[in-house]
């Protein structure tokens, strides 16, 4: 190889290594978060200051748009065949989907992220937004048949799993103390910004 040669090729292996730890540093990067859960700490102005359920403390932003919804909880026998839910679902032992928690969205929110995908609540957790399609009582609780489209799922829901539901609200529920479910949007500038959250009502932690 020529000397001519060999100096060009260094620094174009210089710049190929540097690019590729570059994006290996970016893949292992953690994901931002898009929600965070926990207690209200403060709220000034359009700030909402919470302590998440892991000890972090986030100050978000609330946008002049912010959308504040209740959570309230509800009987089992109130979802019925037909209610359109959210069903958040861990896998058991025997290969069933065993609900986490399951919230019926009222009529006006039908349709609502419908579908299954992953989610973050736990390990190994998907949440599913479907309509019932069946519900079958058994010892251990009921087997719900939740179908969307281009899919469906048997969902076990256990006399301890928590249902609820969605019930109107306003920032004047962001109260000291309360417990909410923030989604957020980390800006260029690092901090974090939330145009919807979802506040539990009489004490009530949002289970989703």
């Amino acid at each position: 190889m020529s000397k001519h040669r060999s100096t060009l090729i260094r620094p174009l292996f210089a710049a190929a290594m540097v690019a590729a730890s570059t994006i290996y540093a970016i893949a292992q990067q953690p994901p931002t978060p898009t929600r965070v859960r926990g207690t209200i700490e403060g709220v000034e102005g359009d700030i909402l200051a919470v302590k998440s359920r892991g000890g972090e403390d986030v100050k978000l932003h609330m946008t002049g748009d912010i959308r504040v919804v209740g959570i309230t909880k509800i009987p089992l026998s109130d979802v019925k065949v037909g209610s359109f839910i959210g069903a958040t679902t861990v896998p058991g032992p025997d290969g069933s989907q065993n609900a986490v928690e399951v919230h019926v969205f009222p009529e006006a929110m039908r349709g609502t992220g419908e579908g299954s995908r992953p989610y973050d609540l736990r390990p190994n957790s998907t949440m599913t937004n479907a309509t019932v399609d069946q519900s079958v009582a058994g010892n251990d609780g009921h087997t719900l048949l939740i179908k969307y489209k281009g899919g469906e799922k048997k969902v076990l829901v256990s006399p301890e799993t928590p249902v609820v539901t969605y019930v109107p609200a306003d920032k004047s529920d962001l109260k000291l103390g309360a417990k909410v479910i923030a989604f957020m949007k980390k800006l260029p500038d690092g901090s974090f910004e939330t145009n919807r959250v979802s506040v539990g009502r009489d004490g009530l932690t949002p289970p989703m």
